[in-house]
């Protein structure tokens, strides 16, 4: 089983997510990945990267409540109001529900999105440190 470490305190913010991740999925490869939750979700399939199809991962990640609080309710209206600047790429009806739930409790945090995704692909076992 391949272990690798995601740095928490590295974590303030989405951009800051995603140079994490690169920094620990994509050191081999000589391009990033980009900061989109698909993007995410594709690289954790294991086609490129550190993380190898059908290859266990254990990954560590530590001081996950910085992480928790950095990518929380703050960082996700943030995410969801850049979205909504962008009227013909995304649904802005879909956007604006999502923010709706989010500001009311019932809606899923950026931190919480990514935790699902993990959670997609049993060959990654999560371990918050």
């Amino acid at each position: 089983m391949k272990t690798l470490t995601l740095e928490g305190d590295k974590i303030t913010d989405i951009p800051s997510f995603y140079d994490e991740i690169n920094h620990v999925f994509m050191a081999g490869e000589d391009w990033k990945l980009a900061p989109n939750l698909d993007a995410l979700n594709d690289m954790l399939y294991g086609s490129y990267g550190a993380a190898e199809a059908d290859q266990p991962v254990r990954l560590i990640w530590k001081n996950m409540e910085k992480s928790r609080n950095a990518l929380g309710v703050e960082a996700t209206r943030q995410f969801y109001a850049n979205k909504l600047q962008k009227p013909k790429a995304f649904n802005v009806a879909q956007i604006s529900q999502r923010l709706v739930e989010l500001e009311n409790g019932s809606g899923a945090t950026y931190f919480e999105i990514v935790l699902e995704i993990i959670a997609q692909h049993p060959r990654i076992q999560l371990i918050a440190d």
